[in-house]
């Protein structure tokens, strides 16, 4: 999935091998997909390196030209190991306001959620510090 992503990345006007690979280091591949799909400039442009004009040429370029069986993964949920969408969300904002770069707290959060699947916002969090701990 992520091999295709980035080729579809250097497809989009503008972007190199260097900005792709920025891209897909910010932000794991179901979440890029999901982006793409919801046309979330915010997230996108969250990520080192992109600006708001990339992150729109991302969507324009890429909306309709995401692999259709992980869209349909994604919209359906089964590909992706985060759980409630807003429980992660909530725990992804804890870590970074606590001061944790983004990609660093994006991984704890997955680890944390795909060991306590069905954890309370406190739990996971917990579990997801202990990962950063590590």
């Amino acid at each position: 999935v992520e091999q295709e992503l980035f080729e579809r990345l250097i497809g989009v006007s503008g972007i190199g091998p260097r900005v792709a690979l920025a891209v897909l280091s910010g932000i794991e591949p179901v979440e890029l997909i999901r982006a793409i799909e919801r046309g979330d400039i915010a997230r996108l442009t969250a990520i080192p390196g992109v600006g708001k004009k990339t992150s729109e040429r991302i969507v324009l370029e890429l909306k309709d030209r995401l692999p259709r069986p992980q869209v349909a993964a994604v919209a359906s949920g089964g590909d992706s190991p985060s759980g409630a969408p807003e429980l992660r969300d909530d725990l992804l904002s804890a870590l970074v306001n606590l001061g944790y770069h983004r990609p660093l707290a994006e991984k704890a959060v997955a680890s944390a959620i795909t060991m306590i699947p069905e954890g309370s916002f406190e739990r996971t969090l917990k579990q997801a510090l202990r990962e950063l701990a590590k």
